[in-house]
């Protein structure tokens, strides 16, 4: 019987250690495994390395353990000896459908009780299980009365409300392959994904709402339309029933426009039931997209048992998370933690939708906007809570404590989880977490990719949470440091790049499009630094040997390297948000090394001060200077330090170095459309040139 190691090294600070962890999920699994292997697991650290060890027999007791739905059984979990590329097949000979196994999953949930929380800024709608199972056989006949079939494309221009689930479960019931992005993109990086995949049919909203205010669509759903020629059918939500929006004006050049009711109403036998597809393990079921922020974002395909069981060992084990729980995530449809928060319905726990600002309100009056979704928490009595670390970093500068706000302060008593991704999270932000938010909490400051639709590093509700720290590599995930040449210095300590050895179910299925030009694609993504056995993640990173722990560092391609040392724009981020949350909004820190000019790296840091900052530059520039050198070292000090008006980044918050670092260095690029605020860029082009 396996029990938790007491035996923790505390060299680095911990934050919290879970009170019952022989009542988690994980634990359970894990004397299960150790039992029926005949094996002895006493912590997580061996439970994760016999996962890496045994890769088919992990997978095998996932299948099992998170009540994979199939129609037809395995014949092989994986050959063995497998490399990552070509993509190994996961369990062969099976067959199953994705939308199936999130709208009936293993737990059997009450039909009465609650699937789906919509919230906005300005209602609520609560859809039972037995509802949205409905909602999804109208949606999916509707789909097959329009001609859709297996293989197809569905487009969603829409936000993060119920009526996305619904027709992103029904496209993928029948086997089309869905393809989401958020209507608050810009036209030309929409058309920039969704003319590289051609889709049959687009879902739009007529309108968002936003910080109170009413946003139409009409004019960005026309110009889109027009630029895909291979579309038969838009249909349009209705968000604000009231907005005028001509139908006539959006009719595709070879289909038909439609309101989403009299999509419905179309389908001539209206007591159709639903049915799912008996589809391949590795069948496509979402598409997503590179950053796209040096050029053209590339399509990234994801299989259907892929998804899922990565999503449910996720879910179950390192979120320990169960059908009575409320799962929310503040995010987007383009972004993948999306497609995260929705499989919340194959564990059986309520999935909280929001749309809307995170700092409005629902009741506004006498509101705080900060206080917005820790209300929110409160109200919908929400379990597992994410976000990004740009959120909580701002929470922090404004030194919110729910608990103590004068106005309604609110107990978070129903809150087990924060998630937080996107970017690192600064060590000082993981202090306030536990000091103004809530002290008894599994912080899980996790990471992952698009590329893998889930987390390399997780959450894990049987290890303590240190600062600054990722708690593990996941279960079934081989994750090791590399130097540049190649060798694995995970137990050094020292930072390096964060690559994957083992094959997983994860792995992108293709790049579209299929065929020579989308798998050289995919090679050359992942497999072009270190070859087909080792995944390059393009992140860097460093593993405490002493707690197991994760530290991100930020991007490989953004490493630092001033005179040869090695080391992650994070670190100045960090120091920045602790000692100059007051004066510095935002930050970017890169390297600069022109090719025939600069014999070595200088480190650039752009500082966006904060309003009515009351320090001049060079004063505030020496003061970082002097703290950087004092809490990291003189390598880590800025060579220059100056002020800008705005900080690039992606439609995730994502900041833009990369495009910044080549601009400073005096490359040519092509600046995808995927900077949400790509006009700032003219900026630094014109402060290379005053500096160069």
């Amino acid at each position: 019987m396996p029990h938790i190691d007491e035996d923790i090294h505390l060299e680095a600070k911990e934050l919290w250690r879970p009170s019952s962890p022989e009542k988690t999920q994980i634990y359970d699994f894990m004397t299960k495994v150790s039992t029926k292997h005949g094996i002895s697991m006493y912590d997580y650290n061996a439970l994760w390395q016999w996962s890496i060890s045994e890769p088919a027999k992990f997978w095998e007791e996932i299948w099992h353990y998170t009540g994979i739905k199939a129609h037809e059984p395995y014949q092989q979990v994986l050959e063995s000896d497998q490399v990552l590329f070509p993509r190994p097949a996961f369990f062969e000979g099976s067959t199953l459908n994705f939308a199936e196994n999130l709208l009936y999953p293993a737990s059997l949930p009450d039909e009465n009780s609650i699937a789906v929380i919509g919230a906005t800024e300005a209602d609520r709608e609560f859809i039972s299980w037995k509802e949205l199972r409905e909602r999804v056989r109208k949606c999916a006949n509707a789909l097959k009365e329009a001609g859709l079939q297996t293989g197809d494309r569905v487009a969603g221009f829409v936000g993060n409300h119920a009526n996305t689930v619904v027709a992103m479960l029904a496209a993928a019931s029948i086997g089309a392959f869905w393809t989401g992005v958020s209507p608050d993109t810009g036209v030309h990086a929409v058309l920039e994904r969704l003319k590289q995949v051609e889709p049959k049919v687009l879902f739009a909203d007529n309108s968002s709402l936003y910080n109170g205010k009413v946003h139409g669509s009409h004019a960005k759903v026309r110009e889109i339309v027009s630029e895909l020629p291979g579309l038969e059918v838009l249909v349009v939500f209705e968000i604000a029933k009231s907005l005028e929006f001509s139908l006539d004006q959006l009719r595709p050049e070879n289909g038909k426009v439609v309101t989403y009711n009299d999509f419905e109403a179309a389908v001539l036998d209206q007591s159709a039931p639903l049915e799912f597809a008996s589809l391949r393990p590795d069948h496509p079921v979402y598409i997503l997209y590179s950053s796209g922020t040096t050029g053209a974002p590339k399509p990234i395909v994801h299989g259907s048992l892929g998804t899922l069981l990565q999503h449910k060992k996720e879910h179950l084990l390192h979120c320990d998370i169960r059908p009575s729980d409320r799962l929310f995530y503040f995010t987007t449809t383009t972004w993948m933690m999306w497609h995260w928060l929705v499989s919340g319905l194959a564990s059986g726990a309520t999935i909280v939708l929001y749309d809307g600002s995170p700092f409005r309100p629902f009741d506004v009056e006498g509101g705080n906007g900060e206080m917005a979704m820790p209300r929110l928490i409160d109200e919908l009595q929400i379990t597992h809570f994410g976000t990004s670390a740009k959120y909580l970093s701002m929470l922090e500068q404004a030194a919110l404590n729910p608990s103590k706000h004068a106005h309604r302060p609110v107990s978070l008593s129903t809150l087990r989880a924060i998630f937080s991704t996107g970017s690192p999270l600064a060590p000082s932000t993981f202090e306030y977490i536990y000091s103004s938010i809530h002290s008894d909490v599994m912080l899980g400051s996790i990471t992952g990719g698009t590329d893998i639709i889930s987390l390399f590093c997780s959450g894990c509700p049987i290890l303590p949470v240190y600062k600054g720290e990722i708690q593990c590599r996941s279960l079934g995930m081989a994750i090791s440091v590399f130097d540049y040449a190649g060798n694995d210095i995970s137990a050094s300590g020292e930072p390096g790049d964060l690559v994957c050895t083992v094959p997983f179910p994860a792995q992108p299925v293709m790049f579209w499009p299929p065929g020579p030009k989308g798998q050289e694609k995919y090679r050359k993504s992942y497999f072009d630094v270190f070859g087909p056995s080792i995944w390059h993640h393009g992140d860097f990173v460093r593993v405490n040997p002493q707690t197991g722990g994760v530290v991100m560092l930020g991007r490989s391609d953004g490493v630092l390297k001033p005179s040869g040392v090695r080391f992650g724009s994070a670190e100045i981020y960090n120091v920045l948000l602790k000692h100059f949350a007051d004066e510095i909004e935002d930050s970017l820190c890169v390297g600069r090394r022109r090719e025939g000019i600069d014999t070595d790296e200088t480190v650039v840091l752009f500082m966006k001060l904060a309003p009515g900052c009351p320090s001049t530059v060079p004063e505030l520039a020496a003061r970082i200077q002097a703290i950087i050198r004092k809490e990291l070292s003189p390598r880590h000090v800025p060579g220059i330090i100056d002020a800008c008006p705005e900080i690039p980044v992606t439609s995730n918050g994502k900041k833009v170095e990369n495009a910044v670092k080549q601009i400073l260095c005096g490359l040519n690029i092509k600046i995808g459309a995927s900077v949400a605020n790509a006009t700032c860029l003219d900026w630094y082009r014109d402060w290379s040139s005053a500096n160069s």
